[in-house]
């Protein structure tokens, strides 16, 4: 796996819509360089067409004390040397790698495609899962809530033995089982399809007939003893799958319609929060 290094990188990245236009040059250079160079406030300021003073700046809105000490900071992110984190949190970031490499490896376009073509399509979407791919199910709810669609999580046994009654042939039905084991879920699927409604059963366990019976049986990467949360959290994997049909989903409704619906509704989240609400964060 690879190896990670430290870096201030990753803190100019997330301060950066904090800075100013020229702050803002400064950051675009610390992020994209690979080099050595004479990172003195004056050499610096000359290159970049900056003052020393904005060099400062932009230094202390990231919380160092001024561009010196950012510097001191920041020469190590470009060492040919990588040091390493302990033992330990070097296990979690290389779980997730290797979760994101199978990923990649495990992602088909055209299937991709398909599923997106049923959210377009579809009148209504129920998604199916329990524990932790009940999580999952509630985020992928959120996600295509903003875009408008008609999405409903169910993650509570009683409900889906009852949601039952209310899928039909307009409906997508996408289930979440990690393991392929949750039996809960297997069957209110299989009920799905004989109703005639759209099937994707996102899963690591590729089980035979389910190909057959189901639209799509989506796999998703998978590493030792995930599903009990060992290492890193077991929706991780489901929730980048669900990521990149949402990002299939996105490319392919008008830019403007779920742009527009996104800003109205978060300006409604933003209206209450000024008003001082401590249930909106």
């Amino acid at each position: 796996m690879a190896e990670y290094e430290n870096s201030v990188v990753p803190m100019i990245e997330a301060n950066y819509d904090r800075f100013t236009s020229v702050e803002k040059i400064t950051a675009d250079f610390f992020i994209s360089n690979t080099k050595k160079m004479d990172f003195s406030a004056k050499e610096m300021a000359k290159r970049l067409h900056v003052s020393e003073a904005s060099l400062s700046r932009f230094a202390k809105k990231m919380g160092y004390g001024g561009y010196r000490e950012f510097i001191y900071h920041y020469q190590p992110s470009i060492r040919t040397s990588i040091s390493y984190v302990g033992e330990q949190y070097t296990e979690v970031l290389n779980a997730y790698q290797e979760l994101l490499n199978k990923t990649y490896n495990l992602i088909d376009e055209a299937q991709i495609e398909r599923i997106v073509k049923y959210l377009l399509e579809k009148r209504r979407i129920f998604v199916y899962g329990f524990g932790s791919s009940g999580l999952a199910a509630q985020e992928c709810k959120l996600r295509f809530l903003r875009l408008g669609l008609d999405v409903e999580a169910i993650t509570e046994f009683h409900e889906l033995v009852m949601n039952e009654a209310r899928v039909h042939e307009d409906c997508l039905v996408i289930g979440i089982s990690l393991s392929g084991a949750t039996r809960e879920i297997t069957d209110a699927m299989y009920e799905a399809a004989d109703k005639k409604a759209s099937t994707v059963y996102i899963t690591s366990h590729n089980e035979s007939g389910w190909q057959e019976k189901f639209d799509e049986v989506v796999l998703t990467a998978v590493k030792k003893n995930l599903e009990y949360g060992n290492v890193i959290s077991p929706q991780f994997p489901i929730l980048v799958l669900l990521d990149i049909i949402y990002a299939g989903y996105l490319a392919e409704v008008s830019e403007d319609e779920g742009k527009k619906h996104d800003t109205t509704l978060w300006s409604k989240i933003k209206k209450y929060h000024l008003k001082g609400n401590p249930e909106i964060q």
